[in-house]
């Protein structure tokens, strides 16, 4: 019988008390790793969906049929000022999320070697 169970101590709780300085460090080590990383992996994903949707509407925005696909828009209800402004600003915000989704993959494998 060891020293822990003569005094009647024994369990998770003691062991964990217990433990040494590089258990620890390791411990903490590797649950700050794990959350880091399937954050960042989480975050590449959604920056992935976000350039996609965005695509999605830049392309959604050259169907000029307001009802239905038998259906033109008139050419006086047409803002040609609002069309490119929209079209731009997709542009702008796609290009720019494509390069915070290519920064975020080059640290991903950096930092985690790529897995």
């Amino acid at each position: 019988m060891d020293e822990r169970e003569e005094n009647g101590l024994s369990g998770a709780f003691i062991n964990s008390l217990k433990r040494n300085n590089r258990e620890i460090r390791d411990d903490r080590a590797t649950a700050i790793a794990e959350d880091t990383e399937l954050v960042y992996k989480r975050k590449i994903e959604d920056l992935e969906i976000s350039i996609k949707k965005m695509q999605r509407e830049q392309e959604y925005m050259l169907d000029l049929s307001p009802t239905s696909s038998q259906s033109l828009i008139l050419a006086s209800d047409f803002n040609c000022e609002d069309y490119v402004a929209k079209d731009i600003d997709l542009g702008i915000k796609i290009r720019n999320t494509e390069i915070t989704l290519e920064i975020a993959r080059q640290r991903y494998e950096y930092l985690f070697g790529g897995k």
